[in-house]
C-alpha cells in the first residue's frame, strides 16, 4: 500500500497550523472504501472456496476429492493450480496495474486513480457474481485486480495527505484497520449467504462486492483533490493554499505550503529516480522496501486470510463452522487488534510492537502445528476439542499479525525514503508485496500438502527471521520527520557505513 510522496511530518518542536475538520474526516471516511473493499475481497476469496456448491460447479475435481475420495491425504484435498489461480490472479493483475497506477496518480492527481479503482472494481464484482464458467469467474478476479493495484497505491496516499502531519502513523494504521474491517464483512457474508438454499449464496459474496466499490466510485466524484495535488499535478499554488485552509480549519497555512512547494520542487529536478535509488546512499532504504513487504507475507497471514475456511474444512468441522471460525479468528480478531495498533504505534514505538507481535506469532504457529501433527492424521479428522484448541491459538497469531507486522510492514516504507526516490521506492515496495502475495496464494496449498503440518513450522522459522531482522536492522522511526528520517541512518551500527555523513 503506498504511501505519501509529498507527506510531510513534524518533530514536537515543528508544528504546523490546524485541526481535524469534518472535510477531512468525511473524505477519508470515503477514500478509506479503498482499504474495505481489498479486505473484503481477501476474506471472499477464502469463504466461497470452501462452499461446496462453488466447488461442485467451478472446480469439480476439489470438490470430489473432498466428498467422495477415502485415500487422497486430509491436506491434498484442496490442491488444485485452477483453485489457487482463482485466488492469485488478482495479485499478477494488481502488480501489473500498479505500475499504471503511479503514473496516473502522480500526473493527473489522487481522485482519477480511485475513481479507476472504484469501477474497475464494480465491474469485477459483476462479472464474478454473474459467472457461469472458470474463464469469467477469473476475468472478475484480474478485473478486481485492477481495482486492487489503483486503489492500494491512491487511497493510503490520499489519506496521508488529507491528514494532520501528526496523526501519520494512526492514519497509514487506519486504511489497514479498513483492510480488516473489509475481511470481517466479507466473512460474515459468507457465513450468512452458506446458509441459503439452492446453492448459489457464493454469487451473494461476490456480488456484493459492489456496495463498498459503488460508495467509492461515486464518492470518488465528490471528494476534494489533496493540496499535495493540486501543487504536484496542477501546480497551483493558490487553489493548493486554498484547500490547506479548508482542511486545517484555519487561515494561516503558509508553513504548510512552503514546505510542500519546495518538496514539490525538488522532486522534479530527478529526471531517473529508480537509477537513484541504486546508489550506494539508499542502501538502507532499498534493503527495506523489499524486505518488508516480502516478510509481511511469509508471516503465513494470507494463510489464514485466504484459505482459513479450508483448513478449518481440513481439521474436520462442518462448512457452517469454518465460516464462522474464519469470522472470529480473521474478522474480528484481526480488525480489533489492528485499532490496538493505531492507538499505540506512536507512543510505543515500530520496534516494540515488532517484537510483542514476532514472539506471539512464532510461538502459537509452533502449538497450532504441535496439534495437528500429533492429532490430524492423513485420514480421518481431529477431534472438535483439539480444533477448537488450534482456533484459539490461531485467533492469538492473527491478533499479534495485525498489531506488528500487519499495519507496520506498510507503515515502516512509507517513512523512510527522502522525497527525491520516495515514488520509486513505493514503487518498489508494492510490486514485491503483488509478487509475494501471488507466490504465496500461488503456491500454499501445494505446500500444505506436501508439507502438511510442517507448513505451520516453516511459517514459525521465516517469523523467527524477520524478528532478528528488525531487532538488528531496523532503527525506531516514530517521531522522526520525514525530511529528517535520514538520521536514523547515520546513528545505525550497521547502516552508517552507507549513507552520507
Amino acid at each position: 500500500m503506498a504511501a505519501a510522496e509529498l507527506g510531510i511530518i513534524t518533530s514536537k518542536d515543528e508544528h504546523y497550523n490546524g485541526k481535524m475538520t469534518l472535510l477531512v474526516v468525511l473524505s477519508c471516511m470515503v477514500a478509506a472504501m479503498g482499504g474495505i473493499i481489498y479486505g473484503y475481497d481477501i476474506g471472499i476469496s477464502g469463504g466461497v472456496t470452501s462452499m461446496e456448491p462453488f466447488l461442485k460447479k467451478f472446480f469439480r475435481e476439489v470438490y470430489t476429492k473432498m466428498k467422495e475420495d477415502t485415500k487422497t491425504s486430509n491436506y491434498c484435498k484442496f490442491d488444485s493450480q485452477l483453485l489457487t489461480a482463482f485466488t492469485s490472479s488478482l495479485y499478477i493483475a494488481g502488480l501489473v496495474a500498479s505500475f499504471f497506477a503511479s503514473s496516473v496518480t502522480r500526473t493527473f492527481g489522487r481522485k482519477p486513480s480511485i475513481l479507476v479503482a472504484g469501477a474497475s472494481f464494480l465491474a469485477g464484482s459483476a462479472l464474478g457474481g454473474a459467472a457461469t464458467n472458470v474463464f469469467m469467474l477469473i476475468s472478475g478476479r484480474i478485473l478486481l485486480g485492477v481495482g486492487v493495484g489503483f486503489a492500494n497505491q491512491s487511497v493510503p496516499l490520499y489519506l496521508s495527505e488529507m491528514a494532520l502531519p501528526r496523526h501519520r502513523g494512526a492514519f497509514n494504521i487506519g486504511f489497514q484497520l479498513c483492510v480488516a474491517i473489509g475481511v470481517l464483512s466479507a466473512n460474515l457474508i459468507n457465513f450468512g449467504a452458506e446458509k441459503i438454499t439452492g446453492g448459489w449464496g457464493w454469487r451473494i459474496s461476490l456480488s456484493l462486492a459492489a456496495v463498498p466499490a459503488s460508495i467509492l466510485t461515486l464518492g470518488a466524484l465528490l471528494l476534494p483533490e489533496t493540496p499535495n495535488s493540486l501543487i504536484q499535478s496542477f501546480n497551483d499554488h493558490q487553489k493548493a493554499k486554498s484547500m490547506l485552509q479548508r482542511t486545517r480549519g484555519c487561515e494561516d497555512v503558509q508553513a504548510e505550503l512552503d514546505d510542500l512547494i519546495k518538496a514539490s520542487e525538488n522532486s522534479k529536478t530527478i529526471k531517473h529516480p529508480f537509477k537513484k535509488l541504486m546508489q550506494r546512499k539508499y542502501r538502507p532504504q532499498l534493503v527495506m522496501a523489499i524486505a518488508m513487504p516480502f516478510f509481511t507475507q511469509v508471516t503465513g497471514i494470507n494463510v489464514i486470510s485466504f484459505y482459513a475456511p479450508v483448513l478449518f474444512r481440513t481439521l474436520g468441522l462442518s462448512e457452517s463452522m469454518s465460516l464462522l471460525s474464519a469470522v472470529m479468528s480473521t474478522g474480528m480478531v484481526g480488525t480489533g487488534a489492528t485499532f490496538v495498533s493505531m492507538l499505540m504505534v506512536d507512543k510505543l514505538g515500530r520496534r516494540t510492537l515488532f517484537a510483542i507481535g514476532g514472539i506471539q506469532m512464532f510461538v502459537s504457529q509452533v502449538i497450532v502445528g504441535s496439534i495437528m501433527a500429533a492429532e490430524l492424521g492423513d485420514k480421518g479428522g481431529i477431534s472438535k476439542g483439539y480444533a477448537y484448541l488450534v482456533l484459539i491459538f490461531v485467533c492469538v497469531y492473527v491478533a499479534g499479525f495485525a498489531w506488528s507486522w500487519g499495519p507496520l510492514g506498510w507503515l515502516i516504507p512509507s517513512e523512510i525514503f527522502p522525497l527525491e526516490i520516495r515514488s520509486a521506492g513505493q514503487s518498489v515496495t508494492v510490486a514485491v508485496n503483488f509478487v509475494s502475495t501471488f507466490g504465496i496464494a500461488q503456491s500454499f496449498l501445494s505446500m500444505l500438502c506436501h508439507f502438511k503440518s510442517g507448513i505451520f513450522f516453516f511459517f514459525g522459522g521465516w517469523v523467527m527471521v524477520m524478528t532478528g531482522f528488525v531487532y538488528l536492522l531496523l532503527p525506531e522511526t516514530a517521531n522522526i520527520p520525514i525530511e529528517k528520517m535520514d538520521r536514523v541512518w547515520m546513528g545505525h551500527w550497521f547502516w552508517n557505513r552507507f549513507v552520507d555523513k
